[in-house]
């Protein structure tokens, strides 16, 4: 009985292994031409793939989400690359002097807030530049007045900012934030902080008045700082304390092929970066500050949606900007599949602090549940700051 019984074992898993082989070569043949198929798909359009490669394209391809914040994007609109300063390691270079109409814009901004658009920041370039700030007053009274978008913000380096802007459209400003590397006049000089013509001090100057216009027309005032070779000695607390931002941003220097990285690029920071040893010497020195909201090179790459004058994201995988193609053509979806947004680091950096804060009920500028001006805005979340004077 035993041997009857082995004989009938060993011949059912002789059936089962040829219905294995049965099942299994079919599937390995449709894999093999799945493959091929979609690899001359590639081949076919590899114009439009520009220089990724066939596992990256592939990878993009059968990608059907990208991960987002569920406070929703928060998106980053450089809307134009010209700019009045020299900072030796911009990472947004003057490429290209192209700037939508704003017929477009404003399409594209709908785009956007159909997508769940929760907080867009202007910047550039210079956003003041062009029109004389006429065309960001626009764009930002335009997401807070119709779009009732919750956060609405600009980074600048403040030379051309006035406080007749502020009277015209102060009220539908969340937060401004100006870029200050240094508050010594001679480190802003060698860094390249500053308009051909104006005075050593003007920068400085120009940054205290703007924190008084923002405590008076009830914007929040935040400093943006890159730590570079120029000024990672440098201890800024003293300053920091007397301007009280909201919050202070600061950035280790950061290269960007095509932008930054070398002489063949329009700007060459080599000798602006810092070792991770003198970036943490930077951290440690200012980390008493409550304001201080320090992000590495690793923190930053992939953890923002920028989004270009063309209104295309970048993609910063590869260590340069690769552009994908615009939300006005392909959409919003479409296009941040091909954008390499990282959600982690996005959520590591506090990339969402806006969110926190308004339900903790700090009022981040308008009333984001109208879009109107409120008198219960919060004007410095870390004190209510007295005038200043340099």
């Amino acid at each position: 009985n035993t041997t009857t019984h082995n004989s009938h074992t060993m011949y059912h898993l002789s059936n089962l292994l040829d219905y294995r082989e049965f099942v299994a070569m079919p599937l390995v043949l449709f894999l093999t031409l799945l493959f091929l198929a979609i690899f001359t798909y590639y081949k076919c359009n590899i114009q439009n793939s520009q220089s990724k490669s066939f596992f990256q394209f592939l990878r993009e391809k059968i990608r059907l989400n990208t991960p987002l914040p569920e406070s929703g994007l928060s998106i980053n609109y450089h809307f134009l690359r010209l700019c009045n300063y020299n900072c030796k390691f911009c990472f947004h270079t003057e490429t290209s002097s192209f700037v939508l109409s704003e017929q477009l814009v404003k399409q594209g901004l709908r785009k956007l807030h159909k997508a769940k658009m929760s907080k867009i920041n202007f910047s550039g370039g210079e956003p003041f530049l062009w029109k004389n700030g006429e065309f960001l007053g626009m764009m930002v009274r335009y997401c807070k007045e119709t779009l009732k978008t919750p956060c609405v913000t600009v980074v600048s380096n403040g030379s051309k900012i006035t406080e007749s802007w502020f009277e015209k459209y102060g009220k539908y400003l969340d937060i401004l934030a100006i870029s200050c590397d240094s508050f010594n006049p001679e480190t802003l000089e060698r860094i390249g902080r500053g308009e051909r013509g104006s005075t050593k001090r003007s920068h400085l100057q120009q940054l205290v008045n703007i924190k008084n216009w923002c405590s008076k027309y009830e914007v929040e005032f935040k400093i943006n700082t890159v730590v570079c070779s120029a000024n990672f000695t440098e201890d800024m607390t003293a300053d920091i304390q007397e301007l009280n931002p909201m919050r202070w941003k600061v950035f280790q220097c950061l290269l960007i092929d095509g932008e930054n990285a070398s002489t063949k690029d329009l700007r060459n920071a080599q000798d602006m970066v810092v070792t991770d040893d003198q970036w943490q010497q930077f951290c440690r020195r200012h980390s008493s500050l409550k304001q201080f909201v320090p992000e590495s090179n690793d923190t930053m790459r992939n953890s923002y949606i920028i989004l270009d004058e063309r209104m295309r994201f970048l993609n910063n995988q590869n260590g340069k900007k690769e552009p994908t193609e615009s939300i006005l053509d392909v959409g919003v979806q479409k296009a941040l599949e091909q954008s390499g947004f990282d959600l982690k680091s996005f959520l590591q950096r506090s990339g969402d602090f806006y969110v926190r804060d308004l339900e903790e009920g700090y009022a981040v500028g308008t009333d984001c549940s109208s879009g109107s001006s409120s008198s219960q805005r919060r004007v410095g979340v870390c004190g209510e700051p007295s005038s200043l004077e340099w």
